[in-house]
């Protein structure tokens, strides 16, 4: 059975999608999954290895490029390979009217959440086959039962496990145990004061750790190079590219980030990863990892390094006791 997954965005959305497959291969080793994401998290997807082939869309782009020639071949192309591979069905695990309109692409039954479960309810008129999720659930589970719903099966909540694996490479000439601070973040009221992260990172530097921060534009490579400037063990990487961060990521011994992608991505690795959260309720969408947790800032919207500190230790001593 081929199967196509449509969740093109966002990062965090993606890699919440990963155990749902897993629970997929575990259950029906009779199907195969491609993936049909936003070509800037082509390579988020990439890290799973049952994914076998991946097709691109750029509706970020488009909207913005939507008179140009270009674009409508672009469409045109994405319509024509995926009804190429003849799909046996497609799980929309998106909701949204943008991903069923990609999802209609590849000719194929679709099956998706029902009206009272999807997120943009106007996307079940397209599906084929239409399932009832409750909403108060975490994104991961929603996912998963939506899936075993969808192919037949009843997934294993009890165990969690995203099936990715960091790509090749790491940080070279540094010795010892690393942390990844993840200061950026898309929204300002997500962002943990300059002075928070700086501290951190003073705190790790005395524990031994090497402190690694890198940027993605000019605000935030102000905040790395501050932290750097303070601390003067901390590493700065340089603006990269998401498959290099995500190699220096994945060998990091802890990972300390603001709501973003990238924290998700850490607590897929199963790394051990301290949330700073300071404007979004993490309850349904946090970092949800074996040995992730979230620091929530209280009503003075406040979190202090010292709280960071006594969690991330908390967590990288839990992760020694763990079995191998």
């Amino acid at each position: 059975m081929k199967v196509l997954i449509v969740k093109t965005s966002s990062m965090g959305d993606v890699i919440h999608t990963f155990p749902a497959v897993e629970d997929a291969l575990r259950n029906r080793p009779d199907v195969t999954f491609d993936w049909c994401v936003e070509e800037t998290f082509a390579g988020i997807v990439a890290l799973h290895p049952a994914i076998r082939t991946i097709h691109k869309v750029a509706i970020r782009r488009w909207r913005k490029q939507l008179f140009d020639s270009g674009t409508w071949r672009e469409m045109a192309g994405l319509r024509r390979a995926l009804r190429a591979s003849r799909y046996d069905l497609v799980i929309d695990a998106q909701g949204l009217l943008k991903s069923a309109l990609v999802a209609v692409q590849a000719g194929a039954p679709i099956a998706g959440l029902d009206r009272a479960s999807a997120r943009e309810p106007s996307a079940t008129l397209f599906y084929r086959r239409k399932y009832a999720v409750p909403r108060d659930l975490h994104a991961i589970e929603r996912t998963r039962r939506l899936f075993g719903l969808a192919l037949d099966y009843q997934p294993d909540l009890a165990v969690l496990g995203s099936g990715i694996v960091p790509p090749a490479g790491g940080l070279s000439n540094v010795e010892g145990k690393t942390a990844f601070l993840l200061h950026g973040t898309s929204r300002e009221d997500k962002k943990w004061p300059v002075e928070g992260w700086i501290e951190t990172a003073r705190l790790l530097a005395a524990r031994q750790f090497t402190p690694v921060v890198t940027w993605s534009n000019e605000a935030e490579k102000n905040v790395a190079e501050a932290i750097v400037g303070a601390v003067p063990q901390a590493v700065l990487v340089p603006k990269s590219q998401l498959s290099e961060i995500a190699a220096i990521l994945g060998r990091s011994a802890l990972v300390i980030g603001a709501d973003t992608g990238l924290t998700h991505l850490a607590s897929a690795f199963g790394l051990p990863t301290v949330a700073i959260f300071l404007a979004t309720e993490p309850g349904l969408t946090g970092p949800h990892g074996p040995f992730a947790s979230t620091l929530l800032a209280p009503t003075d919207g406040k979190v202090t390094s010292v709280e960071v500190m006594a969690e991330a230790e908390r967590l990288l001593a839990l992760r020694s006791a763990a079995p191998a």
